[in-house]
């Protein structure tokens, strides 16, 4: 019944039917009217008035010029991969030269119903069934083309075939489904990778830049505090060069060795004073109580430090420095009597 029912004949579209010959015919719009002369082929008639001869010519096909449009009925087909499908379509069709479509073919839209079948039919077997549902245009189009080459002769032109319904088996369909949740689920745990590699990438990035900009503020800190160091040690030279040149200055002038004796002796008690307030065990001179032999020391130490200024007077000045020389020589034998 099913192969009986694939293989009846399509519904033919609607005409306006065979009209009779009265000598004055009006033809519609879109619309050609074969006429025959005594059983062969005379002309086709125009639309708007023709005149004929009764009983010699006679109207044998009406053809509309309108787009036509079939259903294809439901259809098995085998893909690729030995899966069945029902598939059906809808074709659309326009006569484009009557004479041809009345006398090249019997009945075309049946004729082109089956050929779009049977092109639906091979093409599939060359798809998978993935392949199907992803190239449904180009399907369509390939059957365009291989019903347009077939229907070249019948005077009729296919000008598109769209696929309706896929029915899928059960289990096809079940797998298909079960191939979708995978897929789905493959993507979400690619994502969620994705998502976890991104945020240890941004956690390095951070890091890495915490750090930098953490090593940057210490270098910088670093730098500072050398710089804040230099200055204090140049102004601290700076000053200790003023506070030499002042003392330098009241050495020179009148009871500056004076001067100079009571601040030694001044540091000198300071001193032990100091040792006594840090430490319980204290070395200190045979000769601590004797603060002018003390002083008389700091001084012949003075004097020797100061001995290549005198040398230099002498190279300019040689009587004063032979006096100086004298004055110096009687000091440290004075110095040298008193330590002994």
């Amino acid at each position: 019944l099913k192969r009986a029912a694939r293989l009846a004949p399509a519904p033919c579209r609607w005409n306006s039917g065979l009209p009779m010959n009265i000598g004055v015919l009006f033809v519609p719009q879109q619309e050609a009217w074969v006429v025959e002369r005594m059983g062969k082929f005379h002309r086709i008639l125009e639309p708007g008035l023709n005149f004929l001869i009764p009983l010699l010519d006679r109207i044998r096909y009406v053809q509309s010029l309108k787009e036509i449009v079939i259903n294809v009925p439901e259809q098995s087909a085998v893909t690729l991969d030995n899966v069945t499908l029902q598939i059906d379509g809808v074709l659309y069709l326009r006569v484009m030269d009557p004479y041809k479509a009345s006398y090249g073919v019997e009945d075309p839209e049946y004729a082109v119903t089956q050929l779009a079948q049977t092109t639906m039919r091979s093409e599939l077997g060359k798809l998978s069934l993935d392949r199907v549902f992803r190239e449904r245009e180009s399907l369509n189009a390939s059957i365009v083309d291989a019903i347009n080459q077939a229907s070249d002769c019948w005077g009729i032109r296919c000008l598109r075939y769209e696929i309706k319904d896929i029915h899928v088996p059960p289990r096809v369909k079940e797998s298909m489904q079960m191939q979708v949740e995978a897929e789905r689920r493959k993507r979400a745990t690619v994502l969620e990778s994705e998502g976890t590699r991104e945020s240890a990438i941004n956690v390095a990035e951070g890091q890495k830049q915490a750090q930098i900009l953490a090593s940057e503020a210490e270098k910088a800190e670093q730098i500072n505090k050398a710089a804040g160091e230099a200055n204090a040690m140049l102004v601290k030279a700076r000053a200790k060069a003023e506070a030499i040149q002042l003392l330098a200055a009241a050495l020179a002038q009148q009871h500056g060795n004076a001067a100079a004796s009571l601040s030694v002796a001044e540091q000198y008690v300071n001193a032990f004073s100091k040792i006594a307030k840090d430490s319980n065990t204290v070395l200190l001179p045979a000769n601590t109580g004797d603060v002018t032999n003390m002083v008389a020391q700091a001084l012949g130490i003075y004097t020797a430090l100061t001995k290549p200024q005198a040398v230099k007077t002498q190279d300019e000045m040689p009587s004063a420095h032979e006096d100086s020389h004298s004055s110096a020589t009687e000091v440290l034998k004075a110095e040298q009597g008193s330590s002994s």
